[in-house]
C-alpha cells in the first residue's frame, strides 16, 4: 500500500493518530505533500515511515528545505505521481501531472481532502492528517489493482472512507 499524507504543521512530532498511523506504519511508502513545518517532524516521519517522499511546503523551515525538493516524482506499481505542495488551479495541477508524463498528482495545501479526475489524471489532495482546517482529518490510500492500476480512497483518522477512486497507468 502507499499512503499520502499532507499539512502536518507539527514542531516536533508526526502527529500520526488513528488509522492514519496505522496506515502509515503499514505502507510500502509514503507521500508526503509538504508542510512538515520542523525538521524535527521530517525526522519523525522517516522513523515512522519505511520509505518517505516528501516535498517543500511554504510552511517549512530551512531544515526542511535544504532537505527536500520543491516537487517529484514517485512511482508505485507502474503507477507515476508527479508531488507537489502548491496548486493554483487544477488546470495547473494537470499541466504539472503531463509535464511529469504522470498518472496521477499529489499536492496539499488547502488541507481541503478531495480527488479531482480529469481526461488523464487524478488529482488527490489527502487533506491534513493534523490540522484540518474546518475540514476532515484524513489521508489518501492506494492499492495495487489486479491487472495494473491502483484503488484509491480518502480516509479520515477515525478509519472512515468518505471517497472511492482508480488510477490507471498508461
Amino acid at each position: 500500500m502507499l499512503v499520502a499524507v499532507s499539512d502536518t504543521h507539527g514542531r516536533a512530532e508526526h502527529r500520526l493518530a488513528g488509522r492514519t498511523r496505522e496506515a502509515v506504519a503499514a505502507a510500502d511508502a509514503v507521500i508526503h505533500a509538504g508542510d512538515f513545518y520542523t525538521g524535527d517532524v521530517l525526522a519523525a516521519f522517516e522513523s515512522a515511515a519505511d520509505r518517505l517522499y516528501g516535498v517543500v511546503g511554504n510552511n517549512d523551515d530551512a531544515t526542511v528545505r535544504n532537505r527536500l525538493p520543491e516537487s517529484r516524482v514517485v512511482g508505485y506499481e507502474g503507477v507515476t505521481f508527479a508531488v507537489r505542495h502548491r496548486a493554483r488551479s487544477s488546470t495547473a495541477l494537470s499541466l504539472f501531472g503531463r509535464e511529469h508524463d504522470a498518472d496521477a498528482v499529489v499536492y496539499g495545501h488547502s488541507h481541503d481532502p478531495g480527488v479531482e479526475t480529469t481526461d488523464d489524471l487524478v488529482l488527490v489532495n489527502p487533506g491534513s492528517h493534523a490540522q484540518p482546517r474546518g475540514n476532515r482529518q484524513s489521508h489518501a490510500e492506494f492499492e495495487p489493482r489486479p491487472g495494473g492500476g491502483l484503488d484509491g480512497r480518502l480516509v479520515t483518522v477515525e478509519g472512515e472512507t468518505f471517497a472511492e477512486f482508480t488510477i490507471e497507468n498508461d
